[in-house]
C-alpha cells in the first residue's frame, strides 16, 4: 500500500503543474491512474480507520471501571469491530472487480417491456431503485435520454452512472426484471406480470479505438420530450443515431445543444459497438459465456420481483429474499454482492479447467 500512495502523491502533484491540461488525452490517462490507485486507497484507509477505533475501544473497556461503564465500553466495541468488519468486506469486494473495464464509468438503458402502462411504470420503479442504489454508494446519476409513458412511469430511459467501479456494480444487472403484482392499474384488482430490460454498457475513454464510418450511421434530429430545460419542446436539439450495419440506436436529448448531444450520443455508441465486439468475441471463443454472471444476453429473465410474496428472487445464482421493500429501496448489496462472488468463483473455476 505504502507503494500505491507513493504513486498517487506523484500522480496528484503532476495534475498540479502548470500546463497540465495542455494535453488533454494525456491529462485524462493520469487522472484514471490516479482514480485505480484511490480505488484500492479509500477502502484500505478506511478500514485502518476502523482497525484503530477498534483497537481504541478495546483498551478503554480493559481499563473501564464499574459495572455499568464496563457495558457501555464493550458496546462501543462491538459497533467498532463490526464497522471494521464492513470495512474489510468492502474492501475484500473492491478487490474482486479486477476486470479489464470494472473500474470505468457505466451507460445504463432500461426499456419498458410489452403491457403498455403497467411495463411503463415497471420501468420506472427500477429507475427509481437504481437512483436511490447510485445515491448510497455516492455515484452521480445523469439523465440522458428520457421517453415518459403515456399514463406513467417510462418507456425508456438512458442515463450514465459515474463513480468508483461502477460498471463492475452494475454489469450484471443487465437483462431482463420481471414483476409480479396486483396492478394498480387493473379495475378488477388482478394479478400482472410484466417486464422491462436493463442494458449496461462501460464508458469507454477517448483514445480507445473503435472504428466507426460516416457512411455507416444515420442521424436524426427532433426535440427533446422529457423534464428538461427551457429548450425543451423548443428546439431540435434532441440526436438519435443509428449504426446501420449491428442496428444499434443511440439517443440523447438533455444537453443543451444538437452538438453536445451529438458528442455523448456517438460515446455512447462508441461503448455499446466496443460491447458488442467483446460478446462477439466471447461467443467465439466459448459455446456458453462464463465471464460475466449468466449469460448477459439481453431477452434473459435475470430475476423475478414478487409483491404479493414480498419475495425478490435472482435466477441465476438461485438467491431469494423475502425483502422486497428493502431492494426497491436501493438496498441492492444483498444481491449485487453474492453475484459478484459467485461471477469471480465461475471465473476461477473456468481458469482451471
Amino acid at each position: 500500500m505504502e507503494n500505491r500512495r507513493r504513486i498517487l502523491a506523484e500522480l496528484e502533484q503532476r495534475s498540479a503543474a502548470p500546463g497540465f491540461w495542455d494535453d488533454a488525452a494525456r491529462a485524462r490517462a493520469l487522472i484514471e491512474d490516479a482514480n485505480r490507485q484511490k480505488i484500492v486507497l479509500t477502502p484500505f484507509g478506511e478500514l485502518e480507520q476502523r482497525v484503530e477505533d477498534a483497537s481504541l475501544m478495546i483498551e478503554l473497556a480493559a481499563a473501564a471501571q464499574g459495572a455499568d461503564q464496563a457495558r457501555e465500553a464493550l458496546a462501543e466495541t462491538e459497533a467498532a469491530l463490526k464497522a471494521a468488519e464492513r470495512a474489510f468486506e468492502s474492501l475484500e469486494l473492491q478487490a474482486l472487480l479486477s476486470g479489464p473495464l470494472d473500474a470505468h464509468n457505466a451507460y445504463l438503458t432500461l426499456h419498458a417491456g410489452a403491457g403498455g402502462t403497467e411495463s411503463c411504470d415497471w420501468a420506472g420503479m427500477l429507475l427509481r431503485m437504481y437512483r436511490h442504489y447510485c445515491e448510497d454508494h455516492g455515484f452521480q446519476v445523469e439523465v440522458l435520454d428520457y421517453q415518459p409513458g403515456e399514463e406513467a412511469g417510462i418507456r425508456r430511459v438512458s442515463f450514465a452512472v459515474d463513480g468508483p467501479s461502477a460498471y463492475g456494480y452494475m454489469k450484471a444487472e443487465r437483462g431482463v426484471h420481471r414483476l409480479v403484482r396486483i396492478s394498480p392499474f387493473d379495475a378488477n384488482k388482478r394479478r400482472h406480470t410484466t417486464f422491462a430490460a436493463l442494458d449496461v454498457v462501460a464508458e469507454i475513454e477517448d483514445d480507445v479505438e473503435v472504428e466507426i464510418r460516416d457512411e455507416d450511421l444515420r442521424t436524426d434530429t427532433y426535440r427533446a420530450s422529457g423534464a428538461g430545460g427551457q429548450h425543451v419542446n423548443k428546439t431540435d436539439s434532441a440526436v438519435r443515431i443509428t449504426h446501420i450495419p449491428t442496428g444499434i440506436v443511440v439517443a440523447m436529448q438533455e444537453e443543451r445543444s444538437q452538438i453536445q448531444n451529438r458528442i455523448r450520443a456517438m460515446s455512447l455508441l462508441k461503448s455499446r459497438l466496443l460491447q458488442a465486439e467483446i460478446e462477439k468475441r466471447d461467443r467465439e471463443l466459448a459455446s456458453q459465456r462464463k465471464s460475466l454472471v449468466g449469460s448477459g444476453d439481453r431477452s434473459e429473465k435475470i430475476r423475478t420481483y414478487n409483491f404479493p410474496q414480498n419475495r425478490c428472487t435472482d435466477h441465476r445464482i438461485g438467491l431469494t429474499l423475502y425483502r422486497l421493500g428493502e431492494v426497491m429501496d436501493g438496498s441492492l448489496d444483498m444481491v449485487i454482492e453474492p453475484l459478484i462472488n459467485w461471477q469471480n468463483a465461475e471465473l476461477l473455476k473456468n481458469s482451471v479447467g
